[in-house]
């Protein structure tokens, strides 16, 4: 790995945005398309959302940790994670429209968008602990990182 960027921040929603576009700010020395931006972009989205509304059921005491890694052929790896209640059966989790929040007229296709998104996707969970969820993504036609 060339560069890294660690962040954590407090549980809120109106963090989302603020890691969506550090990660994109980060990202931007690779020379991502406007697609491949857009995408990333969306997948922090869509797991920090997570991890504030499901894993830490909105606690704003909560803290939510994204670590970005670039790397010299263009990839893209992202790490996000929260120390909060965990999922169950990450199988069933993962199911497009699978909801645990349906009063929050939220869709369930979060984790969808991400495996639609990203080359690779990996998730970790334990009950109680929390959830870590990997994710990579190659560029098409990046920058090689300046040493």
């Amino acid at each position: 790995m060339k560069n890294e960027m660690h962040l954590q921040f407090s549980a809120l929603s109106q963090n989302e945005s603020f890691a969506r576009v550090t990660v994109a700010a980060f990202i931007a020395q690779l020379d991502p398309t406007l697609d491949e931006l857009t995408e990333i972009k969306t997948v922090v989205s869509e797991a920090v959302t997570n991890a504030i509304i499901h894993g830490y059921d909105s606690n704003p005491d909560g803290i939510v940790y994204i670590t970005v890694r670039l790397s010299e052929d263009g990839t893209v790896e992202l790490i996000i994670k929260d120390e909060g209640t965990g999922i169950d059966n990450v199988d069933e989790a993962t199911q497009p429209l699978y909801t645990t929040k349906p009063e929050l007229e939220r869709s369930g296709m979060g984790f969808t968008i991400m495996e639609n998104f990203m080359d690779e996707i990996k998730i970790e969970s334990t009950v109680l602990e929390g959830t870590t969820v990997y994710l990579k993504k190659h560029l098409a036609n990046s920058k090689a990182l300046c040493n």
